[in-house]
């Protein structure tokens, strides 16, 4: 069986104010292409189909002409939710949708029943594990502390219960939005983290011959049965360097795994670059960055008057300008936001009553504040799914 595994499509996300539909467009056109002239059997799409819980009209416009594209293929589609999305709104009309081969799973307890296709050989089972949020479904899953692994483990209890039950030579498929541990995240994705731990083992997916992942915007492979595809587009200059992909992926009769890389359209090239105003105006070598999207960072030590009006002269799609003036990091002039640059929520806390009181928080007030920061993160999640 063939599948294109695909992810975090972020359906109405801007990059830097500029509005990326139509690039959101020409990749649902490659996706459905690459599914009809590759020979494609199945499609998974692990999450993040929209970036807010209340997408904005054209996004669903959009997804609405995505599933049309995909049901008039007749080629089965299996999505899940991410922590992006509403669950209980991507999930409305599933039952209907799924008549026409669009699997929607929303709901955290139907991870254990499997979407079940059929090939040359036998039965492949798709199991839908939408984003757990552990405040949200401990419950569901008999688990004392909420976490990612506890939670996860859980589900994947369910799948292996369910998969036993299955004729002997069933091949197995889960879809799961997570940050598992090996990962390479970027600044484009939403915190996660619990209880100070956002990662969980790849261990947790033994079992089953692919996992198919979201979450994370860079492709990359975990192990060779468990992988992300990636966003198919850039959504932060810090994925500047990502080659946006998605996989192909062949399960032969036993189960083995080989995939390929297919490569997505790219609106325009992005690109990050750093020097005083004059080089940055005068560097020959940028030449080809000409045509990008810009981030660029000034050295200068003393602002330079209208950076970015002389900048576009040179750089036309210049997005995003900052200042780092080359300054020793005691250097009180040093900005505050250079200070906290790569600093978690949790460690800055920690600073700041450091700062205050003269030592930092013991081992107990670490847990108090860790439990603080958890306990508003899923109050934000609650009453987002609830809008």
């Amino acid at each position: 069986m063939r599948l294109l595994h695909t992810s975090d499509w972020h359906l109405g996300r801007a990059f830097h104010r500029v509005n990326m539909l139509g690039a959101q467009a020409g990749f649902i056109g490659h996706l459905v292409a690459t599914v009809r002239e590759r020979g494609v059997d199945a499609v998974v799409v692990s999450g993040d189909v929209y970036d807010r819980a209340v997408p904005p009209l054209a996004a669903v416009e959009l997804f609405d002409d995505a599933l049309h594209r995909l049901a008039d293929l007749g080629v089965p589609t299996v999505m899940i939710s991410g922590n992006h999305d509403s669950a209980r709104r991507l999930g409305v009309g599933a039952g209907l949708i799924g008549r026409a081969g669009i699997h929607l799973r929303t709901e955290p307890s139907a991870c254990g029943t499997p979407v079940v296709l059929q090939d040359d050989f036998a039965d492949v089972a798709f199991y839908g594990l939408p984003y757990l949020e552990p405040a949200l479904v401990k419950d569901e899953f008999g688990v004392e502390k909420p976490g990612h692994e506890a939670v996860l483990a859980a589900a994947m209890d369910r799948v292996r219960a369910d998969l036993a039950t299955r004729a002997r030579g069933t091949r197995s498929v889960v879809l799961a939005h997570a940050f598992v541990t090996g990962g390479q995240a970027s600044d484009s994705e939403r915190d996660i983290t619990i209880g100070g731990v956002a990662a969980v083992p790849a261990g947790v997916f033994d079992g089953v011959d692919y996992a198919a992942l979201g979450h994370l915007h860079g492709c990359q492979t975990i192990t060779e049965r468990v992988r992300y595809s990636g966003s198919p587009l850039p959504y932060s200059f810090s994925e500047a360097d990502h080659r946006k992909s998605m996989w192909l992926v062949d399960l032969d009769a036993e189960g083995a795994v080989t995939a390929e890389r297919v490569d997505c359209p790219v609106p325009r090239a992005l690109a990050r670059i750093r020097g005083t105003l004059e080089e940055l105006l005068a560097d020959p070598g940028l030449t080809r960055h000409e045509e990008a999207w810009i981030e660029a960072t000034l050295t200068d030590a003393v602002r330079p008057a209208d950076p970015m009006a002389r900048l576009a002269e040179r750089f036309p799609h210049t997005l995003s300008l900052a200042f780092a003036p080359e300054r020793a990091p005691e250097d009180p002039d040093v900005s505050y936001a250079q200070r906290l640059a790569g600093r978690s929520d949790q460690e800055i806390a920690e600073d700041f009553v450091a700062h205050v009181r003269g030592a930092g928080p013991d081992e107990h007030e670490q847990g108090v504040l860790r439990d603080a920061f958890d306990a508003v993160r899923a109050d934000e999640t609650v009453r987002e799914v609830a809008r």
